[in-house]
């Protein structure tokens, strides 16, 4: 069986993307089963709406790595249908199920992919906020701070950054139970449910070789990001999946 790895080769993001789109049509039924999966997701994109206000006009958001419009949905409720949000994914397959979903005109779903930005094309210092829920891991380390640097280029003048990944390298109880929870249940129902384990063995492993959350908060500050900092969720993740909040200064102390 061949697993969609998430060190450095050519046709990574070829088999990542490809992975997606087999798992599109069954990934909210997947993910539904993961206890916290969409309060975690909530409560980031409340983070992320209180830190940007509501200063006046419809504050824009663009969601990095959207998927099925989960995300998207969360950024929506959680400012009361004030925000205007882009949604942007690798996956055609994921996108296909987010543009399914009746969304009122102010959100919008595009394809493209975080480390590969056109940045002009996706409106660079014009977003008030970022969420980037899941994304980080599926970079490549070569392109992390690519990718970082992207975001923070997105970004207006004292606008947030919030992401959540999953991190482990630093504990190794959080390796332990994420292993556990990946082989009883994730892997599992993802063969069962989805026929798709390559996509699931990923997921598990790419937790695996994400930085931990020091070595990214470190990235973060070095794209030029102040204000870093990192917490984590409670229940079964805790210690495993973490919230990353940053913002880009009014003055870009880059130049």
């Amino acid at each position: 069986m061949t697993d969609v790895k998430p060190h450095h080769d050519s046709g990574h993001r070829h088999r990542l993307r490809r992975a997606f789109d087999r798992g599109a049509e069954r990934y909210d039924m997947m993910v539904a089963i993961n206890p916290g999966y969409h309060r975690h997701l909530r409560s980031a994109a409340q983070e992320l709406v209180r830190r940007i206000g509501r200063p006046g006009g419809r504050p824009a958001v663009v969601d990095l790595a959207c998927g099925s419009g989960a995300s998207t949905r969360a950024l929506l409720d959680a400012s009361a249908g004030h925000a205007r949000v882009l949604g942007l994914d690798m996956s055609p397959g994921m996108l296909e199920q987010a543009r399914k979903q009746h969304w009122p005109p102010t959100v919008s779903f595009a394809e493209a992919e975080v480390g590969e930005l056109d940045l002009a094309d996706v409106g660079t210092g014009s977003w008030r906020g970022a969420l980037a829920a899941y994304l980080f891991r599926n970079v490549q380390p070569s392109a992390r701070d690519t990718a970082v640097g992207e975001v923070f280029d997105l970004l207006e003048p004292g606008g947030w950054l919030v992401a959540q990944e999953y991190s482990l390298t630093h504990s190794r109880r959080a390796r332990l139970v994420w292993d556990l929870v990946s082989w009883l249940v994730i892997i599992p129902l993802g063969v069962l449910l989805d026929r798709n384990p390559q996509l699931y063995l990923y997921l598990w492993r790419s937790a695996h070789h994400f930085d931990s959350p020091p070595e990214f908060m470190s990235r973060l500050t070095a794209s030029g990001f102040t204000d870093v900092a990192a917490s984590t969720v409670p229940g079964w993740q805790r210690g495993i999946l973490h919230t990353f909040v940053a913002r880009k200064p009014i003055h870009d102390e880059r130049s």
